[in-house]
């Protein structure tokens, strides 16, 4: 019996009990916050990932700062922490400041806090069913579709972005198989993604990052969805590293590729990719990608290991949303969108 979705987090009382995605899918188990610094650690070292489900994991970690502070300005300044875990995904941020107003507002009522972050997980499983049904209407019977890293249920409160996109279009019959890249150098394709489209019961294969250039070449590719971490105003998407290669060939071999996010990861105030800020992580990442101490390259050398890149608007054929799907002119859709909402 497949699964339709995982539980990735739920609060039990006292404290947030997290799925381990960093030991997926050999080992499933759970870590535990029971404050506001394993939230930030649990974000920071990815026990948690995936923009959604980064979101979803702050805004309890908010109800644990206002636990934790003696007055508003202790809890401002835990909210800010909170918000240092990871600099990419807005949806952290858009999470704490959303979670703020209501702390505040509410005079840091532990009990209207904690409902908003529940308010929040819930908000987003629905967020990402409703995206999925506008995004499996751009799949086309019998299609072959490419996805990088993860974009599904383990990326999110449950259903997913862009596997959950490919999961609406296969149940609907449009999809045949789906290959997924394995995402270098911390295999969320391979660990994470493959898991679920198996579990799903979904035909997949998995590839090195590198192989996608000679499928999309020869014609093997009909159409590519991603997630997102953040999108500018102009449509300009950050995404996990490998993407925007990616989006360079299938516009040359004129493969539509899909944006698929929540408007939480859409970033109004930002004009341009250009000024979104990218992580980089730890070079031990590329050194030792299983974290087991077995080095595949030499120790001494130079890393550069930044976890997310910027795709181009021209490069998009259309982002989808829980609220309708954006095609070009992105910048005057997305505002339109945003009135709309």
């Amino acid at each position: 019996m497949r699964r339709e979705s995982f539980e990735t987090l739920y609060f039990d009382g006292k404290q947030l009990v997290m799925l381990d995605q960093r030991k997926l899918p050999n080992v499933s188990e759970y870590a535990y916050a029971a404050n506001t610094a394993d939230i930030y650690n649990a974000i920071k070292d990815m026990i948690v990932r995936g923009a959604p489900l980064i979101g979803c994991t702050a805004a309890y970690g908010v109800y644990f700062a206002a636990k934790e502070s003696k007055n508003e300005e202790e809890f401002l300044r835990k909210c800010d922490y909170l918000i240092s875990s990871r600099p990419t995904a807005v949806n952290l941020k858009w999470a704490v400041d959303r979670m703020k107003n209501v702390a505040i507002k509410s005079n840091l009522d532990l009990n209207e806090i904690l409902k908003e972050a529940e308010r929040i997980k819930k908000e987003d499983i629905e967020a990402n069913l409703n995206l999925s049904k506008y995004g499996a209407s751009l799949i086309k019977e019998n299609s072959t579709v490419l996805t990088h890293c993860n974009a599904g249920a383990l990326a999110t409160a449950g259903w997913g972005t862009a596997v959950g996109v490919i999961k609406m279009a296969y149940n609907q019959g449009k999809v045949k198989k789906v290959y997924a890249d394995e995402t270098r150098p911390r295999l969320q394709g391979a660990r994470l993604t493959s898991y679920e489209l198996i579990d799903y019961g979904i035909p997949a294969t998995l590839i090195p990052d590198s192989a996608a250039a000679v499928l999309i070449r020869d014609k093997k590719i009909d159409a590519i969805v991603v997630g997102a971490d953040r999108i500018a105003l102009n449509g300009d998407t950050a995404n996990k590293i490998g993407t925007f290669a990616l989006s360079v060939i299938a516009k040359a071999y004129s493969v539509p590729l899909y944006i698929a996010a929540p408007l939480s990861t859409i970033d109004f105030n930002i004009q341009s990719g250009d000024l979104i800020p990218i992580e980089e992580r730890d070079r031990m990442e590329v050194l030792d990608p299983q974290g087991c101490g077995d080095l595949i390259a030499p120790k001494n050398i130079d890393v550069f290991n930044p976890s997310f890149d910027i795709t181009p608007n021209e490069n998009i054929s259309a982002i989808i949303t829980e609220k309708g799907i954006i095609y070009p002119p992105f910048i005057e859709n997305i505002k339109k969108l945003k009135d709309r909402d």
